[in-house]
């Protein structure tokens, strides 16, 4: 079942284009120019109910236009859009009871007033049952950790606290569809997985529809099994995370675990005129990349394991940090 349906997607906007120095700020008083900007070209995808979906981009990309547009925030300047049977931007009373949205930069909650009390407000606002509100408390409690600052007034609660109060808040009135803007920047390691354990149980078990926008790529690796890449608003990709790694298949890498001190030399003698330089990355551990174009990987496998003692050996996806970077200089095309 298709909840999101985006297609052919734009947003423009006119910007003014100013003149340099004292003089032409004078000039621009009286003879402005202007611009257009594509902050988003002609974007189209839909989503599955479930899905959770990686949004990713370098900055200025167009990520954040998509969702305002998305989430009604912004109309767009063409293109359609239709999500849980709403147009967002025209029907927005009855729509935006059926989403939640967390901003990492903006919070929803009341800052003068206790988290408790900003919840109780949302649940009268979204006319949340009883009994769903009371439920809904207890599994936030249970993988947010909520109890012991509900009390405290919002501006009181460090960035970790107060992103969790902030999907709390998103999600009491178990919206279909999620958005997450940035919603781990700036988080400790602990924070980050607290967050991603309750958004994986949501996703599982409600079967909640999230857009997740991020530049914290171990958030798509952990979350996201389908990613879309956006570039200068426009699409790139659209796929698999695992197919999104392939595209980097120019370049091998292989891990080899070795028994002895003298692993890195049995390696390079088994590896004698392949193009491939191990590093040391622990006790008897040992990496290296070569290009496939010139050799194949079995044939280097065949010939480690032949001439030195293997203990462990495995043939290494690139980290996707790698795969986003090379997109963003170009160096790979999709």
């Amino acid at each position: 079942m298709i909840v999101i349906q985006a297609h052919d997607l734009t947003k423009r906007y006119r910007v003014a284009k100013k003149r340099e120095g004292i003089g032409g700020a004078i000039i621009d008083l009286f003879r402005p120019r202007h611009e257009m900007l594509n902050a988003v070209n002609g974007v189209s995808f839909s989503l599955e109910r479930g899905e959770m979906v990686g949004y990713i981009g370098a900055n200025g990309a167009g990520k954040s236009t998509t969702i305002k547009m998305l989430t009604g925030i912004l109309t767009p300047t063409s293109g359609e859009i239709l999500v849980n049977g709403y147009v967002p931007s025209k029907e927005r009373r009855a729509y935006t009871r059926t989403i939640g949205a967390v901003f990492g930069q903006r919070t929803q909650l009341w800052w003068d007033i206790a988290v408790i009390e900003s919840l109780k407000l949302l649940k009268k606002i979204y006319e949340v049952p009883d009994d769903v509100y009371r439920e809904q408390m207890d599994i936030f409690d249970d993988l947010l950790d909520l109890k012991d600052f509900l009390s405290q007034p919002v501006r009181t609660l460090s960035l970790g606290q107060r992103m969790r109060c902030d999907l709390a808040a998103a999600l009491l009135h178990r919206p279909s569809i999620v958005f997450l803007d940035e919603p781990t920047i700036g988080l400790d390691v602990v924070s980050k997985e607290n967050i991603r354990r309750f958004l994986r149980r949501v996703n599982e078990e409600l079967k909640t529809t999230v857009i997740l926008t991020t530049h914290d790529l171990g958030d798509i690796e952990q979350l996201c099994r389908r990613v879309i890449v956006i570039d200068q608003g426009k699409i790139l990709y659209d796929g698999d995370l695992a197919g999104l790694k392939k595209s980097t298949g120019d370049i091998a890498r292989l891990r080899v675990e070795i028994r002895g001190e003298d692993g890195g030399e049995l390696l390079a003698r088994a590896t004698n005129g392949v193009p491939i330089e191990w590093k040391r990355i622990g006790p008897g551990l040992y990496e290296g990349e070569f290009p496939k174009d010139s050799t194949s990987v079995a044939d280097v496998v065949r010939r480690i394991v032949t001439d030195a003692p293997v203990h462990d050996l495995a043939v290494l996806e690139p980290p996707i940090e790698e795969v986003v970077r090379k997109i963003y200089r170009r160096e790979i095309a999709l």
